[in-house]
């Protein structure tokens, strides 16, 4: 850079050079860019442009690391910025190179990018990205150093030798970084898209063939080259297949069915997650299927501390000077009076221009004024506002050291105790409300502050300063000298010998974020004066450049106390000046010839930065640079390479003195300035390996980890020190043993403000040796610092305690993480500054987050690639999983006051899932080694042990039944009649105008009703329409398909009538009939329908454009319209010869999306109908509300058949009609004076979320549900406890009884096992009446095993279950081991089995499947009753009998049902039922509405609807995978977030989990964010 400085450049042009410069260092520019806006600058004044760029074709590693700064310009308004330049390292970046060159050896770590949706991607530059067009993927490799440039070839395939060679390259590279096409590929892109993962696939297949030992890895490839808007309106985007339709599957080469894009990536993570983790996972017993966590044993091969127990050293004599001051106060009055004109403080300007000179008699009497004035002007005479003794809060910005100076000492004089704390910007203040608290806890009532921070403060509109979050209500009190009147002649402040009083209370921030106060004794605050006198050397009139915080730490003992102390003249520099001009300090010191400079690493890492500009630069006149954060282990290099460059401009290398000190301890140690310089200074370079064990060894041969530290010097005059072990009892370290550093010192801080007992366990140590005695009589105060005592008793420090993440039994710094975080090539995506590493708690032990600010430029791609690489730095060199890296965009984290970023406050937001990262990356699998050992499966116990071991163990078999049908004489007319059709008949004869059936609309009129002569009328027409035009024969099947309603039951009556057999169809809807039409028409063909009949309507539907875009409609058999029936009466009514003959078909898409439909004969429905009538008490008097869909199962059956046998009213709401009107049902309920009512959960919950805020105006409107006995949800399901429990709650103010809800379970062999109306308000002994339906607590854990352990109430791991219902009249049941069908005692979880009248007869299929059939209709026990025929329900579950006692005086048997048995996940050896962790996601956020999840070859999928915008997708990620690893022991794979309504939800309100998988396979789910779990 000789150019410069020959060349006279103007002021302006060096100013915006320097600016360059620091852009450059902390990455805010590339280096191109740097060059450019460079050379345009200088360009005017060059004779020639200096076409300076570097070559791009010159590996990365060869060139000289360009030296980063600090966090950006615009977000440095800090001077003692928590994370910053302190961790540069030249060494550190090359051993990260190497750590990662390791790695790609190593070919570890392959990361399938996570899918955004496009309106996700923020701030993207569109040029990033190639267009679609372009398939071909570049490869221009810049990050990896190799030779050779590797391309795939053309479009073609290339030839098998060739391919594998550039496949193993490109892979390999593709891991690594290199590859520049983007693969963000939306997962709603084209199909099209997918070329490059087929030409991926042709590849394989041949590197396949070659058998390869091991197939390459395929990690990092991209399928789709980019993100594209979704096209409108174009061809390729129009899908044919249905919304979930089977998606067609390819077999990757595992044989594991794929489908497109997603499936290619998962099938990247699976054979990720093949390859072996590094930490075994050792054997353990499991105790009583008690899942026992992993503990992690200790390696026996850990280094382990082998000296001899440490001694405790003495620092030298506080040799006390006879002329020095007896208290601060006495040192200002003296230089005050003597030497009133010497300068005390000059402060600069934003221009290096000295601002204002501050002397000792100036400070002297201005201080006098503000003691005069707190005391004397505040309050009234009887009652002053503040007396001696009591806290103020000192409020300064950080440019106006002169007035805190003169406010400070206003306190000491008034023997008021001032608490330093930061301007408050705006009242949301990160951690502001932390500081309110301590002021609060303090009693401070003042603000002191000066004039123009006071009108900086925010105010209200009437001009007041608002009360700031969490502050106590504060007096501001400006001190300026203009605003206070002059104390009288005879007032004079008392000044005393420095005492125990509390001189000052100097504020902390914890790694929780509370805010503690640390009180200092004026003694105290006194002899460290002396001892910083002592060690440093300080003599009068000495000059010394600070640079910083003069608030607190070493800025306020040396820039404050120390130098009143001495009579000294400090140069204080404020940070705005540092960021203009990062040379400022060094000049300084040239020009005003300073001894002494106190700076932090960073202020010396600018320096070097910007040091080019200066020609005539002397450091000569420096004796000491104090380096203020030197037991930062990573200021050394800051040191080094400071020395490096100005050693030639005078500086002296024994001047940099680094010291250590804490807020608890004030100064540790300091490294004196010795005029020896043959006496080089210490230097450690420590084993990371052995830090993270808590041992010292020295490392030289394994370069690759090791952390270099520098001394601090020795222990400060007059103190002892010693380092005790971390945690536990403070024993004393070993000689190679990293501890606490402990003081103990006059010159400490003596408690934390009003907390006694943190006080006692921090400023009253005793540490112990190794016999348990105390080493001292007097107490030792904690440091906060980790390190060692060296040789010579230097003392080294290797981090701080609050920086300590201890995951796994290893102890990690977050400092030393941050450091080689900022090694990973840092410049392009991340701002140096702003990276935040915390641990959190999951599954008992620390996890690591790694939080950093993306830059606003960088692509997708990178920003991923620089995560995937940092994971791999971050394990090479310390040998620990990252659990979460995180991105958010550019200066959205919490900042602290000075401008660093608010930890705590980053963590905080974090867990709560509102940080809103932009990038997520998780890698569960890698670090999560504590997970219970996968359940291995014993050899099952014959079941005849199983029955012998019961009956000794005194536990009855697990049996069942419910009354007796043949037992129970009841006037029941209709029992005569054996078909329902010849009921009808006669009740059209007997009553003819009893109505059975009305129908409500949406506005709770009544649509339509039929009476029994009606209805019987109507079936007839219908039965003459079969016949006439039909031409049906007795047996032909029919398809019903009708909305809800009246309809639907005349033409199934009309059916039986003709003796033909029907089917009930959920008709298409007609805004989604590309979904719901292909239902419709595999119900018409599986079921063989001769005919269908429907309503003209429906008939119009059928034959759209849409329903032909859907279906072939030519196929659909012939379709009767019955809006039009003819006239006239059939010749003769069909009379069933056999009653065993079929009645009708039940079709039902099962929640795992299988389509199943069962045979129901007459003899069964008229059973099924007897034993409702009996268990619910129905008569002809009885009005029953149904809120259902009446298209299969219970529903239909309720809705369709019980009126015509039992005689009763039914009232008839579609629960399509509540999305328009939610109170339809509960007001009809109400209107009617219902005592019994039947649901589904779905109305439930529609009543639940749509009601909720109503109540209140129901009740005005009338609403009351005091009549309701039963209202029972119909259901196929484990009961939805929280559901019906809310219901419950909620609508007991309009008078719902809580007993009243119960639930029913039912399903495809048995269409209804259990339904339990409760009867209220009816003695037990008249007649049917039940006990309550009880709930237990099971545990979960035990569960998992196929386990019953009761638990109670609120006890962890426990699951409420509620009794499913009564069971019905006539039937039995028993629980059977599913595997070996043998019986189960009681409690004991197995299949229910059930043997009834009203079982369905079997499966209609047409494939006609014998063995299903016969295995789950006509079942027999292998063991025990062998000769009763069961039907296999599917479903898991368990009986207990209860203490309570039925009507009959029998005990009660209650049913728990558990889970399906095919929806059920076997993970790691468990079985897991899918609503235990969806319930466990959505609890975590407030966004999640609703959760589906799945299996894919062994991977956890879990999808969640997202309510709220697009920036929260990426908060759930980390949240969905800790609940489920805490309260499942589960490793989440695949998170997917969703639109809300994405997871489909069949009629009876049940997930449709398969048709999502499916849909997720076949890439049809449009999902906002899809991150994949590493």
């Amino acid at each position: 850079m000789a150019d410069r400085d020959t060349l006279p450049l103007p002021l302006e042009v060096r100013d915006r050079l320097a600016e360059l410069e620091l852009e450059l260092s902390e990455g805010d520019i590339t280096q191109k860019g740097y060059e450019k806006k460079r050379s345009k600058l200088i360009g005017a004044f060059l004779p020639k442009a200096p076409g300076k760029g570097m070559d791009p074709s010159v590996p990365h590693e060869r060139r000289t690391p360009v030296t980063p700064g600090s966090s950006s310009r615009y977000h440095r308004r800090r001077s003692s910025g928590s994370r910053d330049e302190r961790y540069r390292s030249d060494v550190h970046t090359e051993a990260v190179q190497a750590a990662l060159a390791k790695q790609k050896e190593r070919g570890k770590m392959a990361v399938p990018m996570p899918s955004k949706r496009r309106s996700l991607v923020v701030q993207s530059s569109m040029d990033a990205y190639t267009p679609p067009g372009e398939e071909h993927i570049g490869l221009q490799d810049t990050s990896s150093g190799s030779e050779e440039e590797g391309s795939m070839q053309g479009e073609g395939t290339p030839t098998s030798s060739q391919g594998s060679i550039n496949m193993e390259n490109w892979i390999s590279r593709a891991i690594h970084g290199s590859t520049t096409s983007s693969t963000t590929s939306s997962s709603s892109t084209q199909s099209g898209g997918s070329g490059a993962a087929s030409r991926l696939a042709d590849v394989m297949g041949q590197t396949h063939l070659e058998n390869h030992s091991t197939p390459p890895d395929v990690t990092g490839y991209t399928t789709d080259s980019i993100q594209v808007e979704r096209p409108q309106g174009s061809t390729t985007a129009s899908r044919a297949t249905p919304k979930y339709g089977n998606a067609e599957l390819m077999e990757t080469g595992d044989g594991v069915p794929v489908g497109g894009r997603v499936s290619a990536k998962i099938q990247q993570l699976v054979n990720t997650l093949k390859r072996p983790k590094r930490p075994p996972l050792r054997e353990f017993f499991v105790d009583d299927f008690e899942e026992l966590l992993e503990v992690q044993q200790p390696d026996p091969n850990q280094p382990k501390a082998e000296g001899a127990q440490m001694l405790a050293m003495r620092g030298e004599q506080l040799g006390v000077v006879t002329n020095w001051p007896p208290s601060l106060e006495a040192a200002l009055q003296r230089w005050g009076t003597i030497s009133p004109k010497a300068p005390c403080l000059t402060t600069m300007d934003t221009n290096g221009k000295p601002l204002y000179i501050l002397t000792y008699g100036k400070l002297w009497v201005r201080s006098m004024k503000v003691a005069y004035n707190i005391l004397h002007k505040l309050g009234s005479k009887q009652e002053p506002m503040v007396r001696p003794g009591d806290r103020v809060a000192l409020v300064f910005p950080n440019n106006d050291p002169a007035a805190f100076m003169v406010a400070f000492y206003g306190c000491l004089l008034a023997e008021l105790v001032p608490v330093p704390i930061e301007v408050p910007l705006t009242r949301k203040d990160a951690g502001s409300q932390q500081i309110g608290f301590l002021l609060g806890s303090c009693g401070v009532t003042v603000a002191l502050t000066s004039d123009a921070c006071h009108k900086g403060l925010p105010k209200s509109t009437t001009g007041e300063i608002p009360q700031f979050k969490g502050w106590p209500k504060l007096l501001w009190f400006v001190t300026e000298s203009k605003h206070l009147s002059k104390p009288p002649r005879d007032w004079f402040p008392h000044i005393k010998d420095a005492n125990n009083d509390t001189a000052y209370i100097e504020y902390k921030t914890c790694k929780d974020g509370s805010v503690l106060g640390v009180t200092v004794m004026r003694i105290a605050l006194l002899t460290h004066c002396q001892a910083l006198t002592q060690s440093c050397g300080y003599t009068e009139a000495e000059t010394i450049v600070n640079v910083l915080d003069f608030k607190k730490d070493v800025g306020l003992w040396h820039g404050i106390l120390t130098s009143v102390m001495n009579m000294m003249h400090v140069i204080s520099i404020p940070y705005s000046l540092m960021k203009v001009n990062p040379l400022s300090w060094i000049q300084k010191v040239c020009q005003y010839k300073a001894k002494v400079a106190c700076v932090k690493s960073r202020d010396m890492h600018w320096a070097l930065v910007a040091h080019k500009d200066q020609r005539d630069v002397n450091l000569s006149s420096l004796r000491m640079l104090v380096v203020a954060d030197g037991s930062n282990p990573w200021s050394i290099s800051s040191c080094d390479a400071f020395l490096n460059v100005f050693q030639s401009k005078g500086l002296k290398p024994e001047v940099i003195c680094p010291c250590a000190s804490s807020p608890e301890a004030l100064t540790v140690a300091i490294r004196r300035p010795t005029d020896d310089s043959n006496q080089p200074p210490g230097r450690g370079v420590l084993s990371m390996q052995g830090l993270s064990h808590g041992v010292i060894r020295v490392d030289s041969e394994e370069k690759l980890s090791v952390l270099t530290l520098q001394d601090v010097g020795t222990a400060m005059p007059g103190a002892l020190m010693c380092v005790v072990k971390p945690d536990g009892v403070p024993q004393l370290c070993k000689t190679d043993e990293i501890g606490e550093l402990c003081v103990c010192s006059v010159a400490t801080g003596t408690s934390y403000y009003g907390l006694s007992g943190m006080t006692k366990n921090t400023f009253e140590v005793f540490p112990m040796n190794s016999v348990g005695a105390p080493i001292s009589e007097y107490p030792f105060t904690r440091t906060g610092l980790l390190g060692f005592v060296g040789p010579g008793g230097l003392c080294f420090i290797a981090g701080k305690m609050d920086g300590l993440m201890v995951v796994g039994g290893r102890r990690h710094n977050a400092d030393d993480i941050v450091a080689t975080a900022l090694a990973v090539e840092p410049m392009k995506f991340v701002y140096r500054g702003r990276i935040a590493v915390f641990s959190i708690t999951v599954l008992h032990d620390e996890r690591i987050v790694v939080v950093a600010e993306q830059r606003p430029d960088s692509t997708e791609e990178d920003s991923f690639q620089w995560m995937s690489r940092v994971l791999q730095a971050i394990d090479g060199i310390h040998q620990v999983g990252v659990y979460c890296l995180a991105l958010v965009p550019s200066n959205t984290l919490p900042k602290t006051p000075l401008g660093g970023i608010h930890l705590s406050e980053t963590k905080q937001l974090f867990l709560e899932g509102s940080l809103h990262p932009c990038n997520v990356l998780m890698c569960p699998h890698t670090c999560v080694t504590n997970l219970p050992k996968p359940r291995q499966k014993q050899p099952e116990i014959g079941p005849a042990s199983v029955m012998v071991g019961n009956l000794v163990s005194g536990k009855r078999i697990a049996q069942a039944s419910g009354r007796d049908l043949g037992q129970m004489e009841d006037n029941d007319q209709a029992r005569k009649f054996l078909f329902l059709s010849e009921v009808l008949q006669w009740r059209a004869q007997t009553t003819p105008d009893h109505v059975l059936y009305t129908l409500l609309n949406s506005r709770g009129m009544i649509a339509s009703s039929l009476s029994c002569v009606q209805l019987h009328k109507r079936a007839e027409k219908i039965a003459t329409m079969l016949a006439e035009r039909g031409h049906l024969q007795d047996g032909d099947h029919v398809a019903l398909v009708y909305p809800p309603g009246i309809d639907l039951i005349a033409a199934f009556y009309g059916c039986l009538y003709a003796g033909c057999v029907p089917i009930t169809v959920r008709p298409p809807h007609p805004q989604n009939i590309a979904t719901t039409l292909p239902t419709v028409k595999m119900i018409v063909e599986v079921s063989r329908s001769a005919c269908m009949m429907t309503t003209a309507v429906i008939c119009k539907l059928l034959r759209s454009k849409e329903a032909s875009a859907a279906v072939d409609v030519r196929t659909w058999p012939p379709v009767l319209d019955t809006d039009d029936l003819p006239k006239k009466k059939p010749p003769l009514l069909y009379k069933p010869s056999n009653p065993d003959t079929l009645a009708y078909l039940d079709f039902s898409v099962s929640t795992t999306g299988m389509l199943a439909g069962v045979k129901m004969s007459h003899t069964a429905t008229s059973a099924f109908c007897r034993s409702i009538k009996l268990q619910c008490e129905l008569y002809p008097s009885r009005e029953v509300a149904i809120c259902l869909d009446p298209y299969c199962g219970l529903g239909f059956v309720i809705w369709c058949l019980c009126s015509v046998y039992s005689g009763h009213q039914s009232i008839l709401i579609p629960p399509s009609e509540l999305e328009v009107n939610p109170a339809l049902w509960l007001l009809a309920v109400s209107q009617y004076k219902v005592r019994d009512t039947f649901c589904s959960y779905s109305v439930m919950e529609l009543c639940t979320k749509g009601l909720g805020l109503q109540t209140e105006s129901l009740k005005s409107r009338g609403l009351d549900l005091s009549r309701v006995r039963t209202c029972v949800v119909v259901a196929e399901e484990r009961p939805r406890i929280a559901l019906t429990q809310s219901f419950s709650k909620l609508f007991k103010d309009l008078g719902l009884h809580p007993r009243a809800v119960s639930t029913s379970f039912g399903c495809r062999v048995n269409l209804a096992v259990c339904l339990q109306p409760h009867r209220l308000g009816k003695l037990a002994d008249q007649g049917t009446s039940g006990p309550d339906p009880t709930t237990v607590y099971v545990d979960m854990r035990a569960l998992r095993h196929d386990r019953v352990r009761l638990v109670e109430r609120g006890s962890p791991h426990s699951l409420p279950l509620m009794e499913s219902g009564k069971i019905l009249p006539g039937v039995r049941i028993i629980i059977a081991n599913p595997e070996t069908k043998g019986p189960l005692g009681d409690s004991h979880l197995g299949e229910i089995w059930v043997c009834s009248g009203h079982n369905a007869s079997g499966y209609f299929t047409v494939y006609g499947d014998e063995a299903l059939q016969s295995d789950h209709f006509n079942s027999r026990l292998s063991f025990g009753d062998t000769q009763t025929i069961w039907a296999r329900t599917g479903y898991l579950g368990f009986l207990r009998r209860t203490e309570l006692t039925d009507a009959s005086g029998e005990r009660h048997d209650a049913l728990y049902v558990v889970g399906a048995l095919d929806e059920a996940m076997e993970l790691r050896g468990m079985r897991y039922h899918p609503i235990d962790i969806e319930t466990s996601v959505i609890r975590t956020h407030k966004s999640i509405t609703e959760c589906a999840v799945f299996t894919w070859t062994n991977l956890l999928v879990v999808v969640v609807e997202l309510d709220g915008s697009e920036q929260e997708a990426l908060d759930l990620v980390p949240l969905v995978t800790n609940v489920v690893l805490e309260e499942h022991y589960l490793i989440v794979g695949v998170v997917v977030v969703v639109d809300i309504g994405v997871i489909p939800i069949n009629s009876r309100g049940e997930k449709q989990r398969m048709h999502l998988r499916d849909g997720f396979l076949a890439d049809q789910l449009d999902p906002i964010y899809v991150a994949y779990n590493m």
